[in-house]
Parts: C-alpha cells; structure tokens; sequence
C-alpha cells in the first residue's frame, strides 16, 4: 500500500479528486491517500497559500494528485504550480495527447499520440525581471542552463526509448535566441547520440505550431522550452478534444506530482457539472509511475468504454450524466 499526497484544489477539484478516489477504491487500487490542500480555499481558511502541512507531505510521500488550484489574483503571489516546480526541481512537464473514440474534436480521425515534453523550472518563468520605471523598460530574462537543457532532452530520449516512441522533436527558437536558443540544441543533440535508434529532428516554434495544427500525426515525442512548451501543450490539447481530458505530471529524480491542467472552473463549482477525465488519466500516469500498470491499464479500459457510451458521459463530452454518474459508469464497466 503506498501512501499518496492528495490535493483536492479549488472550484471543482474536490468533485473530481472525489470521482477519482471513488473509482480507485472501487478498483481495489492499492494506495492509501493523505490529504492536503493548497490554493484559495486553503488561504481563506488558514492565511496560507502553501501549508507547511502540505511541503511535509510531499517530501515524505514524494507522489502527489493535485486537482486544479486557485492562484489569488492581484495580491502579489506567485503561481502555485510554478512554486511547487521550482523548490522540488520537478523540471519535466509531460503532457500526452491521443485521439481517443467518443471524444469528439476536428482531429478525431488523426491518429494522433504524441508526448510533450515541457522544461518546467527555468527559461521565462525563471521569474528573472526587472522594470526601469524611469525609461517605462520592462526587462524578462528566459534563463536556460546548459544542465536544465540536458535533464529534459535527456528526459525525452530515455521515455521514447523506454515506450518505443520512434521519433523526437526539438521546438526551438536558435534562429532568433542565438544563445539560449544554442543551450537547448547542443542538449538535444547530444541525448540523440546518446539514443542513436531514435529519429531526431528540429523544429523552429512557429513552423512546429503550423506542422502540429496541418499535420499533427507526425509528431511522437516533442521537448522544448518552459513558454514554448506552455503554449504547444494546450494546443496539443486542443488537438484531441481539450484540456478536459488530457493528463499532466510535474516529474523529477525524486518526486513526481500528477495534476489536472484545466482550470478550477468556480463558475460550476458544487454542481455535480464537472469532467474528472483529465484528473483520472493524470491518477492513471502516477499508477504507471509507482509501477501499477495492471491496475491502471484496468481503469483507462473502463474509461475507454464509458466515453463511447454518450448518455453516460457529461456535458462537455456530449452526454447527460453528472460528475459522480460518469464515476459510477466507469466503475460498472471495470468487470467488463
């Protein structure tokens, strides 16, 4: 039984943490969860953002499941997925992206199964910035190390190696940022030569966002920067139906936390409304993760076949079932 920090979050997250929770322990999943939470609800409550309760739990337990959280805006604090990357060095930011029947998107045809691989504690969210008030100057500085760009290269090698994904692609900008832009190639041309079986290639940014919306199937493992990264991995998203069902994890040598990347939607909050799909197929990557792909092969097959049954899935996916309906639907299809 391994011991799991659980983050509920803000809005809909408790809903959803309670669809994924239900499912898990109707599947006899063997994990034993410690709650803690982080975000507005937690700051209402107790004046803080981040509890000490909280950083004991992680650092202890080194997995987490977080549901979506609330960053007070206007009040001076720091995102809390940025926070949690950076003090942990979580610096890979993976994000999957399938087509998968019953969820409906323009792609749906594609074929599309592509990994992306996000820097996650460096470049322009560094948090590197200076404003000169006297000139109306406001300076960003994306910092790249030469080690940061060779863990998450690496990174992206050794997980297409280990999944028999054939191909990497570097998304970059060297054309333009000759020497940030140099640290991430020289990176990820030497972890190629580290894994020659791998096909490599690279992508300038702008032409990559085109190639991924012209023909995205192209596309196996992509690895790039923090803020490119962030705007290609909602794309992707956007590829295969949403960020309403694509999973996420924040990974380091040491710790991993498993989160759903979608907003805390407050405007739906405590109406039974919400989709827990991203936040279950973000628990089922943490059952590979703690080498449970039994149990999560299990779930993804029962959610598998509740997606093509309309009536049983929620809203947003076309159906008319809610949050706990869907859960329930999903456990009944386990013995199938």
């Amino acid at each position: 039984m391994q011991l799991i920090t659980l983050i509920p979050g803000d809005g809909i997250g408790p809903e959803i943490t309670k669809a994924v929770t239900d499912i898990f322990a109707a599947a006899q999943v063997p994990v034993q969860w410690e709650e803690q939470n982080a975000g507005q609800t937690t700051f209402d409550q107790s004046g803080e953002l981040i509890p000490q309760a909280l950083l004991t739990s992680l650092e202890k337990n080194r997995v987490a499941l977080k549901g979506p959280i609330t960053t007070p805006v206007g009040k001076g604090f720091r995102s809390i997925n940025v926070t949690l990357r950076q003090k942990y060095n979580l610096y890979q930011n993976v994000r999957p992206a399938k087509t998968t029947e019953g969820i409906a998107s323009r792609y749906a045809d594609s074929g599309i199964d592509l990994v992306l691989f996000r820097e996650n504690t460096e470049g322009l969210y560094a948090g590197l910035e200076i404003f000169d008030e006297h000139n109306g100057i406001a300076d960003s500085i994306a910092r790249n190390t030469v080690a940061g760009a060779r863990q998450i290269c690496r990174a992206a090698f050794a997980y297409a190696a280990k999944h028999n994904r054939k191909k990497v692609t570097l998304a970059h900008k060297a054309n333009i940022l000759k020497v940030a832009g140099k640290v991430m190639l020289d990176a990820a041309q030497e972890a190629a030569r580290e894994f020659p079986q791998i096909q490599y290639e690279e992508k300038i940014i702008d032409n990559m966002c085109m190639q991924l919306v012209t023909r995205p199937e192209q596309f196996d493992v992509i690895v790039t920067t923090n803020l490119f990264g962030d705007i290609l991995s909602d794309l992707c998203a956007g590829l295969v139906g949403g960020l309403g069902v694509v999973a996420g994890a924040n990974i380091g040598d040491d710790m991993a936390i498993f989160e759903a990347v979608h907003g805390s939607a407050p405007d739906i909050a405590g109406q039974g409304k919400a989709n827990p799909t991203a936040l279950l197929r973000s628990a089922l990557m943490m059952l590979h993760h703690i080498g449970e792909h039994a149990q999560a092969d299990k779930i993804e097959k029962a959610l598998e076949l509740t997606l093509k049954d309309k009536p049983k899935c929620t809203g947003d996916l076309g159906g008319q079932a809610s949050t706990s309906e869907f859960a329930q639907a999903i456990i009944d299809n386990m013995g199938k």
